[in-house]
């Protein structure tokens, strides 16, 4: 059995699962989806790189080259979901926010064409077909993550490690 595997898709699942109830104590009125969105509290990806170096500790020893490369793309993968990722999330909600206006002003330029039912007034920035898919196509706020979002997923990916070794141990 490949317990340092094991325990790093439990550490996603588990990290995936609390993030409703965590969201939802901390009275964000949170939408069921967030437990299958990235983002949030905690940090899911996180949990699997802090369970998988923690196992790997655990199963050979911190001097290891496996717990320093898994270390490694750990720090990287944290640097990332606070870096790019985050970024993108926040530039996402300005573009849908700068969309969303856009359309209320087409919208508006509509009624005016349907009130006065002159050919003259139309809007050639917007086309009405590329504009069907949009709601698929928005980033939602829960892009990437704050550094304490990152540092409850360590946590937690830590927690189920040594919770899932003592259970490798006891079992096996």
């Amino acid at each position: 059995m490949n317990y340092p595997l094991i325990s790093a898709f439990t550490a996603i699942f588990f990290a995936q699962a609390i993030k409703y109830p965590i969201a939802f104590f901390s009275k964000k009125s949170p939408k069921i989806e967030i437990m299958t969105s990235t983002g949030g509290m905690p940090s899911s990806h996180s949990a699997a790189v802090a369970s998988l170096i923690t196992s790997l500790v655990f199963e050979y020893g911190f001097s290891s080259p496996l717990v320093a490369i898994a270390t490694v793309f750990g720090v990287i993968i944290m640097f990332d979901s606070m870096g790019v990722r985050r970024q993108s999330g926040e530039q996402g909600l300005v573009i849908d926010a700068l969309i969303r206006q856009i359309t209320n002003k087409e919208e508006k330029i509509k009624q005016a064409i349907a009130e006065s039912r002159s050919e003259e007034l139309t809007n050639p920035t917007i086309d009405e077909n590329a504009l069907d898919r949009y709601e698929d196509l928005v980033i939602t706020k829960y892009l990437g993550h704050t550094p304490t979002e990152v540092f409850a997923g360590v946590l937690t990916g830590g927690l189920v490690a040594v919770i899932m070794r003592y259970l490798y141990v006891s079992i096996f």
